[in-house]
């Protein structure tokens, strides 16, 4: 049996077993489904509907039970093809409108700001990912003298984002020498990606006069230092982990410790964040247990969605027990998404 092959009883029983499990966090049995629903079967014929779904994989039983559990194939049918998208709560869409009306003149600090709002809302792991600068248009270069030996590099990047970096040199550096240096690499980097400045650097500065080659040399070998993303455990913010370890699932010490080493590991929700990237940015981004590549997810579902700065963007999203209320959680990480980008571009145009 395909998800073709599902006649209207069919999904209508599955839509119930997902529904009452996503409610209780246990198993769902014939007898719970006939007396919630007016079905107008028996218990008998809804065993045999739920004996068909087991075979074709969309729930199993667990050993302990005489119920069925969603599998990530009935999760995956749900979300797909059963699940009617809520329209977000008013009282949520007030508290998310308030946060971000908030004065909030930093971007790192928005970024955290919506972290606590989705984690507070969904009950779940909410996580907001920097902005990616890798595709983002360099706008203007600026070098600080920190000392003789010292430079502050202060890249702006087309959208409103800043990256700065420290290079330090073995020989000291006059004043007019960076003036210059800062002239010429805004002459000829300005307005390229930083992929782009890495793989053509070495070429734009081969004819650079005497006084300023040391200081060209410098960048041409930190290049790929100074004109590379910053994303890393550094660039994610992650919070909610009071909420998540609060749901039945996590009753079991060992899944307890699942989460607990997911959220100390930062690098790996960047990675699968990351991962998103090529699927259609308007669009919200569901993966579902076994869907995640890495072991750590296996047991959990993944919401994200895009959000823009500018020329370049960031993710944030939901990470929750695969019995989580996708209808609602779909609704807020789109809504939330939307109105990060609406600030961020409102923060810009100021």
């Amino acid at each position: 049996m395909s998800f073709a092959e599902l006649n209207e009883r069919e999904k209508s029983i599955l839509r119930y077993i997902i529904q009452q499990f996503i409610l209780t966090a246990s198993p769902v049995g014939s007898r719970n489904i006939t007396k919630r629903y007016d079905l107008g079967i028996s218990p008998a014929t809804v065993r045999n509907i739920m004996s068909d779904l087991e075979e074709s994989g969309f729930i199993d039983h667990p050993h302990t039970s005489a119920g069925r559990i969603p599998t990530d194939k009935g999760y995956r049918f749900y979300v797909d093809s059963l699940m009617n998208v809520q329209a977000i709560d008013n009282n949520e869409k007030k508290m998310i409108d308030k946060e971000f009306e908030s004065k909030l003149d930093e971007t790192d600090e928005l970024l955290k700001v919506t972290s606590n709002i989705l984690s507070k809302i969904t009950r779940q792991l909410a996580c907001v990912t920097y902005p990616k600068l890798e595709t983002g248009a360099l706008e203007k270069l600026q070098i600080i003298s920190l000392s003789s030996t010292r430079i502050l590099v202060v890249m702006s990047i087309k959208g409103g984002l800043v990256k700065t970096i420290t290079i330090e040199f073995a020989s000291e550096i006059k004043e007019f020498q960076i003036s210059a240096v800062q002239n010429l690499l805004n002459e000829r980097l300005s307005g390229l990606s930083f992929k782009e400045i890495r793989a053509t650097f070495s070429e734009r500065f081969k004819d650079v006069h005497e006084d300023q080659k040391a200081i060209i040399r410098l960048f041409l070998n930190s290049a790929d230092k100074v004109f590379k993303d910053v994303r890393s455990s550094d660039g994610v913010y992650i919070t909610g982990a009071k909420n998540v370890i609060q749901q039945p699932e996590f009753d079991d010490p060992e899944r307890f410790q699942s989460v607990i080493e997911l959220i100390e590991d930062k690098d790996i929700i960047v990675h699968i964040l990351d991962k998103t990237e090529d699927m259609n940015s308007d669009n919200v981004y569901i993966s579902i247990g076994k869907e995640n590549e890495d072991q750590k997810l296996l047991d959990y579902s993944l919401i994200t969605k895009e959000y823009k700065i500018g020329d370049v963007s960031g993710h944030l999203g939901i990470i929750g027990p695969k019995r989580m209320e996708y209808s609602k959680v779909i609704a807020i990480v789109d809504y939330v998404a939307k109105m990060l980008t609406e600030t961020l571009k409102n923060e810009i145009m100021k």
